[in-house]
């Protein structure tokens, strides 16, 4: 029989570690790109401005390394899109119809992910998609404004070479998607990859020509753009999926913290296109750092203090 006093002590060394464990910190994750800092940046500075303790694992790696980050329980939040549901979930067999439905991908990917122990909250009315950029002198000579007009250029013998990182390149549901939906095949010297690539380092190559490079791997919002004097080619047969950010979380977290998902739903529900586009534009073209543009734009939404 154990004696009334261990008793008590065994019940309060119980109560310590729960206290340790719900004290934990989250610790939040994102992807390379200045949207994705931004975004992790968000996500970090409103827990912390709720008086959540927080670990700052932003610039993680790519999607996958994100991915099995989360999956492990390494990081417990990072900014996702929704469009990735094509990447992230190939035994669904997503067709492009529902991918390119901003409420049916999304639901998708929240139902998918429910089974993996992770919550997907509500995404920015934003669409972040994969694009090909080229510049406004080769769009106006070649008579350029779509990937259509792309394929039939490519396969009249044009010049060409695109920038982009090996995620562009080698998943199924991003450069070999507008290859099978334009009918036409980029050749091992019409690719420049970059390890590690962000859209803004494509887009410089492209832009000043970087080893014969006339062409870049983009997103939907990037700043870097126009500055670049480049233009995003339109993708009339929808190969790409709709791209609308959201943060993930463990569902363990969000349960042990409840508060977090009328949190940051505030915070990606002000977000707008051109809002990310400028926002970007800061850190990309100004050199400003992810996490000061970030909190200057929460705390002029009231958001933060």
């Amino acid at each position: 029989m154990i004696p009334t006093s261990l008793k008590g002590a065994a019940f309060l060394l119980g109560l310590a570690l729960l206290g340790t464990a719900a004290a934990k910190p989250i610790v939040v994750g994102s992807k390379l790109d200045p949207e994705a800092q931004i975004l992790g940046q968000m996500i970090l500075l409103t827990l912390k401005n709720a008086g959540l303790e927080v670990t700052d694992r932003t610039t993680l790696g790519d999607t996958g390394v994100n991915r099995k980050a989360i999956l492990a329980g390494e990081i417990d939040v990072y900014p996702e899109y929704t469009g990735n549901a094509v990447y992230l979930f190939p035994q669904a067999k997503i067709t492009a119809k529902q991918a390119g439905n901003p409420g049916t991908i999304y639901g998708l990917a929240r139902q998918l992910d429910s089974k993996n122990g992770i919550t997907w909250l509500k995404p920015a009315n934003v669409n972040n998609t994969w694009v090909i950029a080229v510049p406004q002198a080769l769009a106006q000579r070649a008579k350029l404004s779509s990937v259509a007009d792309l394929a039939k250029y490519l396969n009249g013998g044009g010049t060409f070479k695109i920038a982009g990182s090996p995620e562009f390149f080698n998943r199924p549901d991003t450069m070999p998607a507008f290859e099978a939906a334009y009918g036409f095949k980029l050749r091992a010297d019409q690719k420049l990859v970059l390890a590690g690539a962000t859209p803004p380092q494509t887009q410089q190559a492209a832009a000043s020509g970087t080893s014969g490079v006339n062409a870049a791997m983009a997103y939907g919002t990037d700043g870097t753009l126009s500055a670049l004097k480049l233009v995003a080619l339109k993708d009339p047969r929808g190969a790409q999926a709709v791209y609308q950010p959201a943060p993930i979380i463990r569902t363990a977290t969000l349960k042990a913290n409840p508060q977090i998902e009328g949190l940051l739903n505030k915070t990606f529900a002000g977000l707008t296109q051109a809002t990310l586009q400028g926002l970007n534009a800061k850190v990309a073209l100004e050199g400003r750092t992810a996490q000061d543009v970030a909190r200057e734009y929460l705390r002029s939404k009231g958001l933060i203090r």
